[in-house]
């Protein structure tokens, strides 16, 4: 019963989040059309969510410690409600990107809060497996962003969706404040604030933290690039598919990523009890597996898109096992800020790189169908190569403290 008090909530709240995120997928082709958007402009509208998603981890890491996941993700939901309403009634661009930063806003607690709470309620050596859970569900959003969204689009437009979506957000924020339970009693001092600001500086200072830091949000940020918006426009211009069968493949990529976030997290937390290995090393397994998945879509390989689609969401989850690691690192009561401090990285990477692959592809002329394929393998072939710099930075930084421990 406890369970389904905190997990379902909190579950529902990370779906929508994720169906935000990767919904310009789908819709951008109506935006295009509509409002006349270009690819550098298509990427700044969908990667705005990140920006203010991003701009919010610092302080909502000293909420989440201070108040708990209940109060502080309910509160912010209504903020992406409004964000969905506001998206579904814009006529400009400028009206769009407003509504998205709110969105952005709004689900930024989603993950975290679900974390923090986990943190809390369960032992660390179930995290990997009840994390993996939390992603399901934000996989299933993302589905709902694939096939659902495109047959919904034949009964309504984007507007009718995104102002649907606005209600259920309000109904995900009350669902919260009901059922979640609190994270502290009434009459417990809460932290000092200085306190937690010191503690968030040292975590911040903390070698262990920046040692897998910069691959884990490098990698996440290409993975929400690529799944988020560009794959849809990569199977359109590149692999010669596009509408219904793009996005049964972008469908066939999320129940994969769903299946990396269960199967990995399962094996981390098996491979914990039985021989101590910690989730951070194979979340770089599975995070090097996905840069070279993407190092094919750079050197131009289409010949199987299904398998590509497959390895890509598959091992695009990988960096979640990232969280597990740090939570059985930092001590617990860090756990909110820890959390929100990888976040800020990995969307301000998300952000980056989503506008970057469209800033790249846009130095190029489109074709009568839509963009030339060498600008992705352009843009795909930094993407390979911003992340082959954070595995290395890992392995190296990885050698030098053994050698430290040898000398020691």
């Amino acid at each position: 019963m406890l369970f389904a008090r905190i997990y379902f909530p909190l579950a529902l709240g990370y779906a929508i989040s994720y169906f935000y995120r990767n919904a310009n997928a789908i819709i951008e082709g109506d935006l295009v059309r509509e409002l006349g958007l270009g690819p550098a402009d298509l990427g700044l509208l969908t990667s705005v969510y990140f920006i203010s998603f991003a701009a919010f981890q610092l302080p909502l890491g000293v909420l989440l410690d201070r108040y708990g996941p209940r109060r502080t993700e309910s509160t912010l939901l209504l903020f992406a409600a409004l964000g969905a309403w506001i998206f579904s009634q814009s006529d400009s661009l400028s009206g769009l990107i407003a509504g998205r930063l709110l969105i952005g806003l709004g689900v930024s607690a989603c993950l975290m809060a679900a974390f923090k709470a986990y943190v809390i309620w369960f032992s660390s050596e179930r995290l990997p497996t009840i994390n993996g859970l939390q992603m399901v569900a934000g996989g299933l959003g993302a589905l709902g962003a694939t096939i659902p969204l495109q047959n919904a689009l034949s009964f309504t437009d984007w507007r009718g969706v995104f102002s649907g979506f606005a209600v259920i957000t309000f109904f995900s924020a009350l669902c919260l404040w009901v059922f979640l339970p609190e994270h502290q009693k009434p009459d417990e001092q809460l932290p000092e604030l200085k306190k937690q600001i010191k503690e968030m500086w040292q975590v911040f200072r903390s070698k262990i933290f920046w040692r897998i830091a910069p691959l884990a949000a490098i990698s996440q940020g290409s993975n929400m690039a690529i799944q988020g918006l560009w794959m849809k426009p990569w199977l359109r211009d590149v692999a010669g598919i596009s509408g219904d069968a793009a996005a049964q493949l972008l469908f066939a990529m999320i129940l994969a990523f769903i299946a990396g976030f269960l199967t990995l997290g399962i094996i981390a937390e098996r491979l914990s009890q039985i021989f101590d290995v910690r989730p951070i090393p194979i979340g770089v397994l599975g995070m090097s597996l996905f840069l070279f998945s993407q190092g094919a879509m750079a050197y131009g390989w289409n010949g199987n898109p299904f398998l590509l689609v497959v390895l890509l969401g598959f091992f695009g989850s990988a960096s979640i096992l990232v969280y597990a690691g740090y939570a059985q690192i930092f001590p617990k009561e860090l756990s909110g800020r820890v959390s929100t401090l990888l976040n800020l990285l990995v969307f301000m990477g998300a952000f980056i790189l989503q506008w970057g692959v469209g800033a790249i592809i846009e130095m190029w002329p489109t074709t009568e169908s839509g963009y030339d394929p060498v600008s992705y393998q352009a843009a795909l072939g930094v993407l390979f190569l911003l992340q082959a710099a954070g595995l290395v930075w890992y392995l190296f930084s990885l050698q030098i403290t053994r050698k430290l421990h040898e000398s020691s």
